[in-house]
């Protein structure tokens, strides 16, 4: 607790110090609404593609654990190909597992508002994981035959109407295909009816005038060339392109882009999902030899792509996106002087899909969201806008709570919170405030790191509950900074999205 007192006491000495130095100034807090914190769980599956409880079972478990809101995830397309050159569209084999597209978009947005009117208490919103594009490598016939990005998934929240699920550009979706040559070239088994129709058609009529009778010979061919065109059709089945080819590797994140640019004209809010996760299988099958699926790491997705509306910076695995001077911090500040609505900001993620799934539950990793209404677009409004702090239980089963992480000035006491932004002069001095606590309410030791645009500038190691408060003795800089929080321990993790701190112009007197 050493530290803890000695960065009050240099709080206290900054607010004494420093005070004659503001008093003609006044902060302005830009966020006056007042906000109610939900407990979400986010990335959510159920029955309708991969997950084992149905949505009812779902609204019940989420109930029983105190969560206010489920966000689902359900997979919105698991159907895979692979073709053989020069025809892959005829020449393929097709892998396909339960989704909402095999379970019917409308079926699964039904169910959701079923189930919505029986837990009102609750707030289901309706999302899906879509991994638009995945790319083969190798041969078949080398037996290093492999399928890249297959877990490369965004999560697209929000929307309601079947029509705009139909029209995200995605692999496995025959909605967003496109009619060209290659289309055609998959319908050429519509070709083999011209010969039935030829052997099925009489060479010549009798004296009489009558046809002369076809011969069971002839009928027989006819009819296998209608059966197999049929069942050519069928396999190739549909007819149409996908927006990006499977077999060319060196689309980098075209289709993601896409796919983000697209689900936002509709109105979805999309989410980068797990970008460090890592993936590796191999699957045998039989003739066709042993088929390896990868998904790398692929964090440089917060980079490379725009207008997506945040990531998943907690979860069950090893991540480094998020330290700090990290990936999310260099993003933030490539983003500093754009529209607050540009800045991503972060998610914790579950992936729950059952609980049969070792260590998962719906409530080992809750988004605590401050919402201005309890209702879908209250949940939504608030994980985009960063009033979100994330955290996950440790090995000791124990879910940490923010009672407070605030920041003030020098100059006044008005604070703001978790995704909020205050004006300050040039010159003044921000300080920050946090209280911890365990849900349990027990004493579990922590260590709380406070990060200033990306450079810990505050380190305490302490008991819940913790009072912490630091005084940034660096002055506001004229572009501005953020504040956000680091917890890990025994006890769990935590993180919160920034709070901001914009320069406020002088006014003339």
């Amino acid at each position: 607790m050493s530290n803890f007192i000695w960065q009050t006491a240099v709080g206290v000495a900054a607010w004494i110090g420093l005070a004659w130095s503001g008093l003609a100034w006044s902060p302005t807090v830009l966020a006056a609404e007042q906000r109610v914190p939900l407990r979400v769980a986010i990335h959510v599956h159920s029955t309708a593609s991969t997950g084992t409880l149905s949505l009812e079972d779902l609204a019940v478990r989420a109930e029983q654990q105190g969560l206010d809101a489920i966000v689902l995830s359900d997979n919105f397309s698991l159907e895979y190909e692979y073709g053989l050159q020069p025809l892959p569209g005829l020449l393929k084999k097709t892998v396909s597992f339960p989704s909402i597209l095999s379970y019917g978009v409308e079926r699964y947005l039904d169910e959701i508002h079923t189930v919505q009117a029986r837990h009102p208490r609750l707030v289901i919103v309706p999302g899906v994981e879509v991994a638009p594009f995945y790319y083969w490598t190798g041969s078949l016939w080398r037996g290093d035959l492999t399928m890249h990005d297959a877990q490369r998934n965004l999560l697209v929240l929000g929307l309601t109407k079947a029509e705009d699920y139909r029209a995200l550009p995605a692999r496995g979706n025959p909605a967003s295909f496109t009619v060209d040559g290659a289309s055609l070239a998959n319908a050429a088994p519509l070709l083999l009816v011209i010969p039935a129709l030829f052997l099925w058609k009489p060479r010549r009529q009798s004296v009489k005038g009558w046809r002369e009778p076809v011969s069971a010979a002839r009928r027989t061919a006819a009819a296998c060339c209608l059966v197999l065109a049929v069942a050519t059709l069928v396999h190739a089945w549909p007819l149409g392109t996908p927006p990006f080819s499977s077999y060319d590797s060196q689309l980098g994140y075209r289709p993601y882009q896409a796919l983000v640019d697209v689900a936002t004209q509709r109105g979805a809010i999309v989410f980068w999902s797990m970008t460090e996760a890592r993936d590796l299988q191999a699957h045998a099958f039989g003739p066709l030899g042993t088929v390896t699926v990868r998904t790398d790491a692929h964090p440089e997705a917060l980079a490379l792509t725009n207008g997506y509306a945040g990531f998943g910076g907690l979860y069950q695995d090893t991540r480094m996106a998020t330290a700090a001077g990290g990936l999310w911090d260099q993003v933030i500040q490539a983003h500093k002087g754009t529209a607050q609505s540009a800045v991503p900001t972060m998610i914790g993620e579950i992936a729950f899909h059952g609980l049969a799934d070792k260590g998962k539950d719906l409530d080992r990793v809750v988004t605590t969201v401050f919402a201005q209404e309890r209702s879908v677009a209250g949940v939504l409004e608030a994980i985009r806008s960063g009033h979100a702090y994330a955290v996950a239980e440790g090995d000791h089963r124990v879910m940490l709570t923010v009672d407070e992480f605030s920041l003030g000035c020098d100059c006044d006491p008005a604070t703001v919170g978790i995704g909020d932004h205050l004006a300050l002069p040039s010159g003044s001095h921000v300080v920050a405030m946090v209280r911890l606590s365990a849900r349990d309410g027990k004493s579990h030791p922590v260590t709380m790191r406070l990060i200033r645009s990306g450079e810990i500038i505050g380190i305490a190691k302490a008991e819940t509950p913790v009072q912490y408060q630091l005084a940034d003795m660096q002055p506001v800089p004229d572009g501005g900074a953020y504040y956000r929080l680091e917890v890990v321990g025994q006890s769990g993790e935590l993180l919160t999205n920034p709070l901001y701190v914009d320069v406020q112009t002088k006014e003339r007197g």
